[in-house]
């Protein structure tokens, strides 16, 4: 079972099961680790054995090491026995279990995503549905990390699952069988719009077969019929495996040009990746999208796309992470993840962010993590360090509060359930936005929904402190009718951004009636990012500006 709690967030791996080795020269060196080995011995013995209260000797040996770690870089971490799942499915892209997300909705453990063609969609799960109990273990928010070891198991296996539907009042039973579930990288990969030339592929991890599903879903479109430009969305995209981050560059750039190289602690250690094939989308006009989210990974394709004016980089700056780790297994089932290098782009930028050297006594300042100016091969200048700047910043986010409360709240997924077991059998493309509006509103009145606004958090705060310093009827009084036109703040949001709500709750119902593809196909509708690109595509002048490119395309 996929939970969406990744502690992916900004991998770069390179895996290895080489034994735990290092060689150094300096002889001092070699003394100063014997010395504070034998040290650090002496002092987790003596607490272990001698402090006034008892000590769990596994768990002050994990803070000892977590202690050390913590003065490197934020990438190098001790992965514990009961972590190892998700480096299995990091490298691998694949876990034995039935085929949902989860997470938590209204405070109850929710069906967040089903995948096509496992266990949970063939048996009828539906996003939305609360889980109550897996096997005999009932299932509490609290203990939600807990649910993925008892869902996932070895294929062939059956595991049971109870839940709560919207429209029913009795606990539905399904027993499931475990199969090997292959998580795509390419979440999504069509022609958009549906008459067009151009052809949108959301990018989501970069997994072991990250690179062959690209390849494949690229011949598949080019059969259907011929593609003029493409829209490449890495935003969100978190990384994964540097081999296969070249593996997708190899789609765009010519053969034998550099994608990346990566330097360690060794000067002659340096690395260069190429690209090894000819591309299959070599010439089409090519849109790369990101934002702070893009990391690791993405960075290399975005980077590389980038510096050889292959296409154009849109939307945001991308998070910053430009750092390898190296995965070396340890004894008793864990592992050190460990960084092992820094890459570059092919301009020779490292794009790394956080300067985790600064006021450091453990490790000296990097002259590679500051910020200095490069140039792509149309002489474009471009910066190393802070991440990918975008050649267009297009902004795309939810700037209303109310909004991102109802959305954390869980109110835009609830209704959506309900909206669509009152709605089974209408269509989708009929509904109408009026009656739609209206019909949330009820629901918010319904369900007691409360919103406060950060004024409105500032005020009470500050009717708090008055009041309890001051018992005068007459502020009091003032008070209230403050506090009553604050109160308006509710509607007149609600109605100044109507729009955006009713977009969002049709992202949401479209993914009941039509699964993912069809939630990711109502977004694009909206996407102000995805459709600055297709306006860039549609004139020539500004997509050769952009490249510095004297081209006619």
């Amino acid at each position: 079972m996929k939970i969406r709690k990744y502690v992916l967030f900004s991998l770069l791996i390179v895996v290895t099961i080489s034994a735990f080795g290092f060689i150094i020269s300096n002889k001092d060196i070699y003394f100063e680790i014997t010395k504070n080995l034998e040290l650090f011995g002496k002092v987790y013995k003596e607490i272990s054995f001698n402090y006034v209260d008892e000590v769990d000797p596994k768990e002050f040996m994990r803070a000892g090491i977590k202690g050390m770690l913590s003065k490197l870089d934020p990438y190098t971490v001790f992965i514990d026995e009961k972590n190892q799942d998700d480096i299995d499915l990091l490298t691998n892209g694949k876990y034995g279990g039935v085929g949902i997300s989860i997470g938590v909705r209204n405070d109850k453990v929710t069906i967040l995503e089903i995948l096509d063609g496992y266990s949970a969609q063939k048996q009828g799960l539906r996003v939305g549905d609360v889980i109550t109990s897996v096997g005999d273990k009932s299932v509490s928010v609290d203990k939600i990390d807990e649910i993925s070891s008892l869902v996932k198991g070895e294929p062939g296996t059956s595991v049971q699952l109870k839940v709560l539907r919207s429209n029913e009042s009795d606990t539905l039973i399904f027993n499931l069988i475990r199969e090997e579930v292959i998580i795509k990288n390419v979440a999504f990969a069509d022609f958009y719009p549906e008459n067009s030339g151009n052809v949108y592929i959301k990018l989501t991890n970069f997994s072991r077969s990250a690179g062959d599903e690209l390849r494949n879903a690229l011949r598949e479109l080019k059969n259907k019929k011929e593609i003029n430009s493409i829209v490449l969305d890495l935003r969100g995209n978190p990384g994964g495996l540097l081999d296969v981050a070249v593996d997708v560059c190899d789609k765009f750039l010519n053969k034998d040009v550099l994608i990346v190289s990566t330097r360690g602690k060794d000067l002659n250690s340096e690395k260069k990746y190429f690209a090894k094939e000819e591309p299959l989308a070599g010439n089409e006009k090519l849109v790369v999208l990101i934002n702070g989210n893009s990391a690791s990974a993405s960075e290399i394709v975005a980077g590389a796309i980038q510096d050889h004016d292959r296409g154009v980089i849109l939307g945001t700056q991308s998070f910053g992470k430009g750092l390898v780790q190296t995965i070396t297994p340890l004894s008793f089932n864990t592992s050190l993840k460990i960084t092992t290098a820094k890459y570059y782009t092919p301009s020779g930028r490292c794009i790394q962010k956080v300067d985790y050297s600064m006021n450091n006594k453990v490790i000296p300042e990097h002259d590679s993590l500051k910020k200095d100016i490069f140039s792509t091969d149309n002489k474009r200048t471009v910066y190393s360090a802070g991440g990918i700047t975008p050649d267009t910043v297009v902004e795309y986010s939810i700037k209303s509060d109310l909004l991102k409360d109802l959305l954390a709240k869980g109110k835009i997924f609830d209704f959506a359930d309900k909206y669509y077991y009152k709605n089974e059998k209408s269509d989708f493309k009929k509904i109408d936005e009026k009656k739609l509006i209206a019909e949330f509103k009820q629901y918010l009145k319904d369900s007691d929904y409360k919103y406060e606004s950060e004024t409105e958090k500032k005020f009470n705060e500050l009717t708090k402190t008055i009041n309890e310093k001051n018992k005068t009827n007459n502020i009091e009084s003032s008070l209230q009718k403050i506090k009553a036109d604050l109160n308006k703040i509710y509607e007149n949001e609600f109605n100044d951004f109507t729009k955006e709500i009713i977009s969002e709750l049709k992202i949401e119902i479209a993914s009941r009636y039509f699964g993912t593809n069809g939630a990711i196909k109502e977004r694009l509708v909206y996407d102000k990012q995805f459709n600055a690109a297709l306006n860039i595509f549609s004139d020539k002048n500004t997509y050769s500006k952009l490249l510095n490119s004297s081209s006619k395309l």
